[in-house]
């Protein structure tokens, strides 16, 4: 096990402290868990400042891989919770921590878990998100944390750059789509920072931003569900060049109905989904409902 630093990172880990570390557990990072080791001490400082990570904060790390991050936020924040589904760096983490923040390991807690099957999170509610997301499962984790722990007021993760577009686009972008929307169906979305590739072991073949969630301080307010919502900004980009009327027909039970809702929420049936705002995919999914009703009334 590494023992602490001496060199101007303290208690953070370097590029010798990650090869000597995973070398040790016989580590080899895998394609299949996306897995990129953070190995640059200014990389992750840089993190926690943007993430603005503050003493009082309960903090989940997602994929902490083999400590970077987490002691840098360990350092800030009152308390970390970090998820991990590797079997070997799961069982080692602890132990790093104690090794090189002795003083703050009692504020640790790691869950050996699949993210997107974390149901609950020991101690205190997290109030913040921060973590270097598997690039091939980023935005499935990020939804399911936002939507599973509401209590999470801010999120920065570092994901691959073109996902980072992806999920602050605003409408009208040719990126903007369905991670745009459903990220800001939870908060305010936008672009933090760009990471290099040479701050990685190893290097990605793709560069890495940093996005900002702040979630919204009221919830939209909607007589539709949440999965109602997310069907209709489903079948919006399941074909985006067609119009909404087309779009939404399988949705909505034909392009006619699809039209009558998009024409009682306010949104011309010839629009595609990128040009709408989420609180335009709300109201559509409300009149599909108030549609049914309808027709279930004329029914009775």
């Amino acid at each position: 096990m590494s023992s602490p630093s001496t060199d101007e990172n303290g208690a953070l880990l370097g590029p010798a402290d990650i090869r000597e570390l995973a070398a040790a557990l016989g580590v080899r990072p895998t394609k299949q868990r996306g897995q990129n080791f953070v190995i640059d001490a200014n990389t992750v400082r840089r993190i926690v400042r943007t993430a603005e990570v503050r003493p009082d904060d309960v903090v989940v790390e997602v994929g902490p891989g083999l400590g970077s991050l987490t002691l840098a936020l360990l350092e800030a924040a009152d308390r970390v919770v970090a998820v991990e589904i590797d079997d070997v760096l799961a069982a080692a983490l602890p132990s790093t921590v104690a090794a090189r923040l002795p003083g703050r390991a009692d504020r640790f807690s790691l869950v050996h878990s699949d993210a997107m099957q974390v149901q609950e999170l020991p101690g205190p509610a997290p109030t913040a998100l921060v973590a270097n997301l598997p690039y091939n499962v980023a935005v499935p984790v990020l939804l399911h944390m936002l939507d599973r722990f509401p209590s999470i007021e801010r999120t920065l993760v570092m994901v691959q750059a073109e996902v980072a577009d992806r999920l602050a686009a605003p409408p009208g972008s040719k990126v903007y789509g369905v991670p745009s929307v459903k990220a800001a169906w939870y908060a305010e979305v936008k672009r933090a920072g760009a990471i290099g590739r040479n701050v990685f072991w190893p290097a990605p073949n793709v560069d890495s931003g940093l996005v900002s969630l702040v979630r919204r301080a009221k919830p939209i307010e909607t007589t539709a569900t949440k999965a109602e919502v997310f069907a209709v900004v489903d079948a919006a980009f399941a074909q985006r060049r067609k119009t909404l009327r087309a779009a939404l027909a399988g949705w909505a039970g034909s392009a006619a109905k699809a039209e009558a809702a998009l024409v009682a929420a306010g949104v011309s049936p010839q629009a595609r989904g990128e040009s709408l705002t989420v609180d335009e995919f709300v109201a559509i999914a409300e009149n599909k409902i108030v549609e049914n009703e309808i027709v279930e009334n004329k029914q009775d």
